[in-house]
């Protein structure tokens, strides 16, 4: 007696290559999930009321001063001001955009739907970056034109061309960055509070301590750390003149940010979840 055997049926390529979605499937899934939370909304309607209204009102409330021989700073220093502020937003959307996913749970399915997490990482780190850059610039355009009708009801507007240009769509880049370190401590600590506590207070709390370092060291270390290095390209004038110049500045905080994002990926890979 002999037992028939069905002939091994191929393997249809094309089902194949569709069970691997291709990076364009898995940036629209991120867009989605991104924008289809409340917060992501609250958090970018923050960003443009804060960075530019804070400018507008900085502007407004110290025009005449700046305008007088008795100020002490330039009316650069002022024209993007709010941006300061507006980068704690892109803070809480980069880690949003990450840990939401690890508080749900979520995170399981979506690396059972792309196994190769490096693009999901970078489908994340993509989409965060444009997005801030768009806002961030916007922002900024919205806060110069606002707080620049003050600085020329004083005679004291500023033109838009040069470093004053450079800063607007260098606020988008700012944004930007920082928006990708919050996707990068986002992977590494899993957690939305513990990420966006910690970005801040590198950003924030520790670039403005180690100025406190005596000599030469502190000098450079304080020029070096992350929110020092990444926020001169954001300003035509700083308020720290200590600080590296634009670009030189933005370099380093490129490389600070892409360090991270490299140990990132390295632990994304190694761990289970």
């Amino acid at each position: 007696m002999t037992t028939a055997t069905m002939p091994a049926r191929p393997v249809d390529a094309t089902f194949a290559e569709s069970a691997a979605p291709g990076f364009g499937a898995v940036l629209r899934a991120e867009w989605i999930k991104l924008f289809s939370v409340r917060s992501t909304w609250w958090t970018l309607g923050a960003t443009v009321v804060l960075g530019a209204g804070l400018t507008v009102v900085l502007c407004a409330a110290n025009a005449e001063w700046l305008a007088s021989d008795t100020a002490d700073e330039a009316p650069g220093s002022f024209i993007t001001w709010g941006m300061m502020v507006a980068q704690i937003c892109a803070v809480v959307i980069g880690a949003l955009c990450v840990t939401n996913e690890y508080g749900t749970r979520m995170v399981q399915a979506t690396f059972a739907a792309v196994p190769s997490r490096g693009r999901v990482m970078l489908a994340k780190s993509l989409l965060v970056s444009s997005l801030m850059f768009v806002v961030g610039t916007y922002t900024a355009l919205l806060g110069y034109f606002g707080g620049n009708y003050f600085l020329d009801a004083q005679g004291i507007g500023l033109s838009f061309d040069g470093a004053v240009a450079r800063s607007m769509y260098g606020s988008g880049l700012f944004l930007a960055g920082i928006a990708l370190l919050g996707v990068a401590v986002g992977f590494l600590v899993r957690h939305t509070a513990g990420t966006i506590t910690v970005v801040l207070a590198v950003i924030l709390i520790l670039g403005n301590m180690v100025m406190m370092v005596p000599g030469a060291f502190g000098e450079w270390l304080g020029k070096l750390m992350p929110g020092n290095a990444g926020q001169a390209i954001s300003t035509p004038v700083p308020f720290t003149p200590d600080l590296l110049s634009a670009w030189p500045g933005f370099g380093v905080f490129a490389v600070e940010v892409a360090a991270v994002l490299a140990v990132a990926w390295v632990m994304l890979r190694r761990r289970d979840v």
